[in-house]
């Protein structure tokens, strides 16, 4: 039985990112430094370190034109209140997920912030940057389920509105950054068109730094994402 989903960290997403893409316009603030406490008041107690971000916390922590140097262009963010459905077939792995829960594991994750760049010289590539947090013990079991879930189908179907894609899904190695990390590579086929796109996700604490677009361009920024969102 075929089951209306959103796909796997956002694969609705993946897919229009492969096309045009969408983003969320964040500033990143300059750090400032904390005044002395006054005299006579007690010091706020320290965050736990690996407490859940909120999405504010975690927008300011996205890459920016800053970061990823000359060449890149911040999309205007998108209106996904018409964005077609999206079903997968092929992959019960994904099925079986349904849902919330096939839009990323539940994905669903309470916090969250996105940022995604053209970029234009000389190549027509995009990249996305999407934070997320949670706490430790769902973050990092739901990211491994949806990666699981995707890789162990190296061939299914997706079909976006009434458009059918063939995708094509390999696990790669992963890098040794965070505490978890998780990477593949997607390619999505329509219209005689193949477009091959790399998905790396890094969990530091309580947050997860996904970073997808072009491998070349993923494995050059993909360090800096994460030291970024490390804080």
């Amino acid at each position: 039985m075929h089951r209306r989903a959103s796909a796997a960290l956002s694969l609705a997403a993946l897919v229009a990112l492969s096309v045009s893409g969408c983003a969320k316009d964040v500033a990143s603030p300059a750090p400032s430094e904390s005044a002395p406490a006054a005299a006579g008041k007690p010091t706020p107690a320290a965050k736990p370190a690996h407490a859940p971000l909120s999405s504010a916390a975690l927008s300011e922590r996205l890459l920016d034109e800053s970061d990823l140097g000359q060449g890149y262009t911040r999309q205007a963010k998108s209106d996904s209140s018409g964005r077609d459905d999206v079903t997968v077939i092929g992959c019960p792995a994904l099925e079986k997920l349904g849902g919330d829960g096939a839009a990323g594991g539940d994905l669903d994750f309470p916090n969250s912030a996105k940022a995604t760049f053209s970029y234009t010289r000389g190549s027509d590539s995009e990249v996305a940057e999407d934070l997320y947090s949670d706490t430790v013990d769902k973050l990092g079991p739901n990211t491994k389920t949806v990666f699981e879930a995707m890789t162990g189908c190296p061939l299914y179907q997706i079909v976006v509105g009434d458009a059918p894609i063939a995708v094509a899904t390999q696990k790669l190695p992963a890098p040794s950054l965070g505490d978890e990390a998780w990477s593949q590579l997607i390619t999505f086929t329509a219209g005689g068109r193949d477009t091959v796109m790399k998905q790396t996700a890094v969990r530091a604490g309580s947050v997860l730094i996904v970073v997808s677009g072009s491998s070349a361009l993923v494995d050059t920024h993909l360090t800096r994402a994460v030291d970024k969102a490390r804080g």
